[in-house]
């Protein structure tokens, strides 16, 4: 427990002095298109800090020495995985609330998102809202993984998408 409030005390910082270099920019324009890009810069600065730091993890604990990964394709799906929050959707703030409620009153999480709450069908769907406007831009591949990030492990799950679990939860 001790361990995870730690965790969420170390998001929440770099939540709130997230920015992005230049360096940051390059490497996101070295990996997607256009279209790609356009779903990237509609999050928040907060997701988009996130998403670029989940691929950098990926980097480290996936490319070095794996066959049968395809790279671009898994860097491809960090940068893009949330992009079912676009900017607007949650502050930082509203992430806390949504976090903390869903772990500690999922009873009334469900019910306020049953009444109509914005945020917390946001917090809770945004795999299948961003596997959406992927499959809409034709990333079927992309959607497939970003759809089940956040979905319990099954024995079938593809290479790609436990290690982009494991770098989501570092992150």
């Amino acid at each position: 427990m001790i361990n995870s409030i730690i965790k969420r005390v170390k998001q929440f910082y770099r939540a709130v002095t997230a920015k992005l270099t230049a360096d940051d920019n390059i490497y996101i324009s070295d990996h997607l298109s256009t279209k790609e890009q356009k779903l990237f810069f509609a999050m928040d600065v907060v997701d988009q800090y996130h998403a670029l730091h989940v691929a950098y993890t990926l980097e480290r604990i996936a490319i070095e020495g794996k066959q049968g990964i395809d790279h671009e394709f898994l860097i491809r799906c960090a940068l893009l995985h949330d992009i079912g929050r676009v900017k607007g959707d949650m502050s930082v703030f509203d992430k806390v609330f949504a976090v903390l409620i869903t772990y500690f009153l999922p009873n009334l999480a469900d019910r306020l998102e049953l009444n109509g709450s914005h945020l917390l069908y946001v917090y809770r769907h945004h795999a299948e809202i961003g596997a959406k406007k992927l499959q809409d831009i034709e990333l079927y591949r992309e959607a497939k993984i970003i759809a089940k990030h956040h979905s319990p492990p099954s024995a079938d799950d593809p290479a790609e998408l436990k290690l982009l679990r494991i770098a989501d939860d570092k992150n």
